[in-house]
């Protein structure tokens, strides 16, 4: 069992594996529920195995970004909570654009959990003159010819991309044109950017239909 030290921590390699990511980013949620509980310290086991993932796996994933301290402790909730926090990025706040203002870009823009972890949807953006105007949860919606100048103005990086599959390739381009250098693709295309742009792809029809080939194939 480990507790976590300010020392510990070092300049992780550039090559993090995106699933080390991930399962941080898991261990994160279960940390703030941990908190929201009043629970002080937890160990490598108590924190990892209820994830689904062993905590030999949770010690070396972790391993990449320092040696995280005190054997027979456990770890301090708070202090792990920050530190992977500070790891993600999500230590300060982040400004995202929803390119795409219709049925599955409007439920986004109503999801509060992104500022949990300080991820601030303050644009949207569409080429139907009937959206453009509106506002949505607080987010007015702009026309996305006006795109470069937002993304100026809001210092955004990061777009979550909701168009469909044959404005995609076009959208993401001019995104990326204006500065944005993460996307989140819920389009069901892949993507082709310059090398040095970010991409995570959501499909949400492929991964019901893995779901649902586990149950036509249950043995």
């Amino acid at each position: 069992m480990k507790t976590v030290t300010k020392s510990a921590v070092r300049q992780p390699p550039r090559d993090i594996p995106l699933d080390t990511i991930r399962r941080l980013s898991i261990c994160l949620r279960a940390l703030n529920r941990l908190k929201e509980r009043g629970i002080a310290t937890v160990n490598s086991v108590e924190l990892a195995e209820p994830l689904n993932f062993s905590s030999e796996q949770l010690r070396k994933d972790l391993s990449y970004f320092g040696r995280f301290g005190k054997s027979g402790v456990g770890y301090d909730v708070g202090q792990l909570s920050g530190k992977i926090h500070s790891i993600l990025g999500t230590d300060k706040v982040w400004n995202v654009a929803v390119l795409g203002a219709g049925e599955l870009g409007t439920a986004l823009l109503g999801y509060s959990g992104f500022e949990d972890f300080n991820l601030r949807v303050c644009a949207a953006l569409d080429n139907d003159p009937r959206k453009i105007g509106k506002t949505i949860n607080g987010v007015r919606v702009s026309a996305i010819a006006g795109l470069s100048d937002i993304v100026r103005r809001n210092e955004i990086k990061a777009a979550i991309l909701t168009v469909t599959k044959t404005a995609a390739q076009e959208v993401a381009q001019k995104a990326v044109a204006c500065g944005i250098k993460a996307v989140l693709n819920f389009a069901p295309v892949t993507l082709n950017l310059p090398k040095g742009v970010h991409v995570s792809n959501m499909d949400v029809s492929c991964e019901l239909e893995t779901l649902v080939c586990r149950l036509a194939n249950r043995n």
